[in-house]
């Protein structure tokens, strides 16, 4: 307990001020919540009269659009412009020979059940069925309208997706805290937290034009202090991982300020971003890019940095024998491993999230170097390259600082005593093997590490502390 009260302090010299600074930024960018100037409309708004309301279907049937529109009765008021002003899903019915899809709903405030027309691109991509909750738009009540033949009442807007999200994120609770049980609640709960921190510091402070750059650096660094120490405890693991992390950060934001400028990133590419660009003469699209290059790869810097820590404080405490070189080389083996897997991780959850823009692409026929520079794939590709460098920079930064406060405490296994630890480095160090047994310094892979420091540690238990086991038969020999 004490070696470790002296690692905490040597690192609490070093991440107390740092927190104090991030603290202090934090204050000064903290936002001020105002959205004078942001002018966007809001597709879920509606007129009066004009309600969002969900169902189940009962039936789907197939139809003459014209055909199936006039069966909805000539007295349902409803306004096909004013649903496409509102919410923008609602389309002018095909020609007279069209067929257009329609659900027969059952309200779930009650009532008879009403005929919602599916919107084409739903229909011929997933299509509905009986048993689907939906949520439509209903303009049968809409005030001063009045019925006609090519207007639709009710218009399809979204699937009701509550159910299988909640039993999705209770199984996901369930499974972390079964497995890993008090510290799983405890990251799930610092989930929140982050989340926190990104919805009411981040978000707004691109909102209002804070430096993308000082304010993706300082939210992350205190998720980060958020989530390692709520999770994992303080411990001198986890300051070592929150080092090692946070320079992981800091390289991966200067990594993304420069190729944000270099790639000239502006989000034409996006139809989300060319959105933003007409909310607010305040945002700025590639401040948005840059914040997003920072934090996206945050997951997994935290996975790798916390992981490296662990490895290193497991290795000495089997092998306190080792010099600080054969510890950083053996957990550097498990952290070049650590590298590809997670280097792949990072590739491929991208490209899953862009797997639409990648088919489109692919579809154009175009030269592999022009697609992946394009305005399409680039962002993904720099967002891959800044995430997996950080990532890889970060393993033996992390290693490093863990061997040397390790090796600063003076931590030492149970049963080593002075004199044999001192005789254990002793022999290590000059490279022998006192008498066939194999000294932790003496391998090159880390299961043979563990396995020797499991050998030493028998060897020290077996012998008195001061004395060869040669001496301690002359001694039982006296007594006989």
């Amino acid at each position: 307990m004490a070696a470790r009260s002296k690692a905490n302090r040597i690192l609490a010299a070093v991440l107390i001020p740092l927190a104090l600074l991030t603290l202090a930024g934090m204050a000064a960018l903290w936002p001020s919540g105002s959205k004078e100037g942001v002018s966007l409309a809001n597709p879920y708004s509606t007129a009066p009269g004009v309600t969002f309301d969900t169902g189940t279907i009962q039936n789907v049937v197939t139809e003459g659009c014209t055909q199936g529109l006039t069966q909805q009765g000539a007295n349902q008021q409803g306004s096909s412009q004013q649903g496409t002003s509102q919410q923008g899903s609602a389309q002018q019915p095909p020609g007279q020979g069209s067929n257009c899809t329609f659900a027969f709903t059952e309200p779930d405030k009650g009532g008879s059940p009403v005929k919602v027309v599916i919107n084409p691109d739903v229909a011929s991509s997933h299509g509905v069925k009986p048993g689907d909750q939906i949520r439509y738009l209903n303009l049968s009540n809409v005030q001063g309208a009045t019925g006609s033949q090519g207007s639709p009442a009710y218009i399809f807007v979204d699937f009701v997706r509550t159910l299988p999200i909640v039993l999705l994120a209770v199984l996901y609770a369930a499974v972390v805290i079964a497995v890993a049980r008090w510290r799983g609640l405890r990251a799930l709960i610092g989930l929140v937290g982050a989340y926190f921190v990104l919805a009411n510091f981040l978000l707004p402070g691109l909102v209002e034009g804070k430096p993308p750059l000082l304010l993706a650096l300082v939210g992350s660094t205190v998720i980060m202090i958020g989530v390692l120490y709520f999770a994992h405890g303080f411990s001198a693991r986890t300051s070592t991982a929150l080092l090692g992390t946070i320079f992981g950060l800091a390289i991966t934001a200067l990594l993304a300020a420069w190729a944000t400028d270099a790639a000239n990133l502006a989000g034409v590419g996006s139809h989300d971003a060319a959105t933003l660009v007409n909310t607010s003469a305040n945002i700025s699209i590639s401040g948005v890019i840059l914040c997003g290059l920072i934090i996206s790869g945050l997951g997994v810097l935290n996975d790798v940095t916390i992981t490296q820590s662990s490895a290193v404080w497991e290795l000495y405490e089997l092998a306190p024998g080792s010099s600080a070189r054969k510890l950083f080389t053996s957990a550097m083996r498990i952290g070049r491993d650590h590298i590809a897997s997670t280097v792949y991780t990072i590739a491929f959850a991208y490209a899953g999230a862009a797997l639409p823009i990648l088919i489109i692409v692919m579809l154009y026929d175009r030269p592999l170097m022009d697609t992946l520079t394009s305005a399409e794939l680039s962002e993904e590709v720099i967002r891959t390259l800044v995430g997996s460098i950080g990532l890889v920079l970060a393993i033996p930064v992390t290693t490093l600082i863990a061997v040397l406060v390790v090796k600063a405490t003076g931590i030492k296994a149970a049963g080593a005593g002075p004199a044999d630890g001192g005789a254990s480095h002793i022999a290590a160090r000059d490279g022998k093997n006192d008498g066939g047994h194999v000294h932790a310094d003496d391998v090159a892979d880390t299961g043979a590490l563990a396995a020797a420091a499991l050998e030493e540690r028998s060897r020290r238990t077996a012998v008195e502390p001061g004395r060869d086991p040669a001496t301690r038969r002359g001694r039982r020999a006296d007594r006989g």
